[in-house]
């Protein structure tokens, strides 16, 4: 059992929050690399072993840049929000097949005042889209088993965008046309922030990722990427 994050992680996110701005942010650089960032590779590093013991094909990588741990700098290109920085802690463990977001993957949000984890795909690219809706319409029981899993229906609860009408290639009275709308297959699980503290932190996030193995072994089956 090890100690990662600590109050004071949640003290810097918070005053980021109150202060998104680079002044701010390079005055009080070295409280971000000791309060946030190296607890965060820590923790990552710890969870090499647990990914292994149930999710072999995930990958925990405690690199600074391009790693698990996402970046604090916010791309503000394309945004209305030109803060420039992430007031949270993004964790994410991606499947070692995919090189981007759009294979399945594990995800930690820590923030001042939220903590949730994750478990799925989000915003897939049309042709993963293609291949989980294929997949759905071609095997709705083995995706009701995953979906509807005791442990992981319990934990989770299925998030992000749907489309309005049914998806093209399917009929509305589809029997599995609410899974077939989805844009975003994740699985959203909240937790109290204070948990974040404790000292087994890698036990209590391994335990909720285990939770999502089924809907996960569905997700991969449907991209074609082993579990």
């Amino acid at each position: 059992m090890a100690d990662f994050f600590s109050e004071k992680t949640f003290v810097f996110l918070k005053k980021l929050s109150e202060n998104n701005n680079r002044d701010w942010f390079n005055d009080h650089k070295a409280r971000y690399e000791q309060d946030v960032r190296e607890p965060a590779l820590a923790f990552i590093r710890a969870m090499r072993s647990e990914l292994e013991r149930f999710a072999p094909h995930f990958v925990a990588q405690d690199k600074k840049v391009g790693g698990s741990l996402m970046r604090i700098y916010r791309d503000v290109r394309f945004s209305k929000n030109k803060q420039p920085y992430k007031t949270n802690i993004g964790i994410q463990f991606r499947h070692e097949q995919g090189k981007d977001i759009h294979a399945p993957g594990f995800y930690l949000h820590i923030e001042a005042h939220e903590v949730f984890v994750g478990a799925g795909i989000w915003h897939p690219d049309s042709d993963t889209l293609k291949k989980i809706r294929t997949y759905i319409d071609a095997h709705p029981t083995r995706w009701e088993d995953g979906r509807d899993d005791a442990g992981f229906a319990k934990a989770y609860a299925l998030a992000g965008d749907a489309l309005i009408r049914a998806p093209k290639g399917y009929a509305l009275d589809h029997a599995m046309i609410e899974d077939l709308k989805r844009k975003d297959f994740i699985g959203i699980a909240p937790l109290m922030p204070e948990l974040v503290l404790q000292d087994d932190l890698t036990g209590l996030i391994s335990s909720y990722f285990e939770t999502a193995k089924p809907f996960m072994q569905q997700l991969c089956r449907a991209v074609g990427v082993p579990y």
